[in-house]
């Protein structure tokens, strides 16, 4: 019998959302058991009374910490040093992170430099090096929400005020928006020619697959929610099936001309 993944799951209770864990819970079932579940924070501070009312039902255990220090945040260094102590004394191959602090950076890189895939959650406000230091990392207000029909223009932001407290909708980035990312673009682009045939075309497994190796990625992200769709959507891109597989060239090969073979 193959043993399962063993994920462990720390959550800083004062700087996440208690109304995503359903569905954190459910993206880190993809990957593992997740055997271990810590939630930190002031339990005695009524700001945590919805995640108070989650904790037997999703076998969370709490981790008391009270603020030592008024202003300062002590759950981060609580959570900090019960992560190295995991990383030490328990069989685990990775760990969800969940906050939108990025104190927690050289924490995600210390433990993938031991090898253990970290998947981090937060909101959108999470500070890129904490992003791109994750293995995988997942935007809160797009987990598990509906994908916004194509309108035309540019969405409005999720729970701005005039939808307050609706159902959360991933907001699907336009063709426009996804070309001004520099990073997105340079990184869709080197993937396919990583895995490119002659002709430029790759298929779009191998291309996900070298993506996952460099990157904290994941297409919903930006609203879309296969990898495919993504690639469709840039407009940078041809798409082609074949084989009962999806294959991806990048537009600019096509228009370069051929080789000419050597005399």
């Amino acid at each position: 019998m193959t043993r399962e993944s063993r994920i462990a799951l720390l959550i800083d209770a004062d700087n996440s959302p208690a109304r995503k864990i359903d569905e954190i819970l459910d993206e880190l079932a993809n990957y593992g058991v997740i055997n271990i579940r810590r939630a930190y924070g002031d339990w005695k501070s009524r700001h945590l009374n919805a995640w108070e009312e989650l904790l037997h039902e999703y076998a969370i255990q709490p981790i008391q910490q009270f603020a030592y220090t008024k202003g300062k945040n002590a759950t981060d260094s609580a959570m900090i040093i019960d992560a190295m102590d995991l990383l030490y004394t328990k069989e685990l191959d990775g760990f969800g992170i969940v906050s939108s602090d990025s104190d927690f950076t050289p924490l995600v890189m210390r433990i993938r430099a031991d090898g253990h895939k970290v998947f981090g959650f937060g909101e959108k406000k999470t500070p890129s090096p904490f992003v791109n230091a994750c293995s995988k990392f997942l935007f809160l207000e797009n987990l598990g929400a509906p994908v916004e029909p194509d309108s035309g223009g540019a969405a409005e932001a999720v729970g701005s005020p005039a939808q307050p407290e609706a159902k959360a909708v991933a907001v699907k980035l336009s063709a426009k928006e996804l070309k001004s990312d520099t990073r997105l673009v340079s990184l869709l682009r080197k993937a396919v020619e990583a895995a490119a045939d002659d002709e430029g075309w790759a298929g779009l497994g191998a291309v996900g697959q070298h993506i996952t190796k460099q990157a904290s990625f994941d297409s919903r992200n930006y609203g879309y929610a296969k990898l495919k769709d993504l690639y469709q959507a840039i407009g940078l891109f041809e798409m082609q099936t074949k084989d009962k597989g999806v294959y991806v060239r990048d537009k600019r090969s096509a228009q370069r001309p051929p080789v000419a073979a050597a005399q």
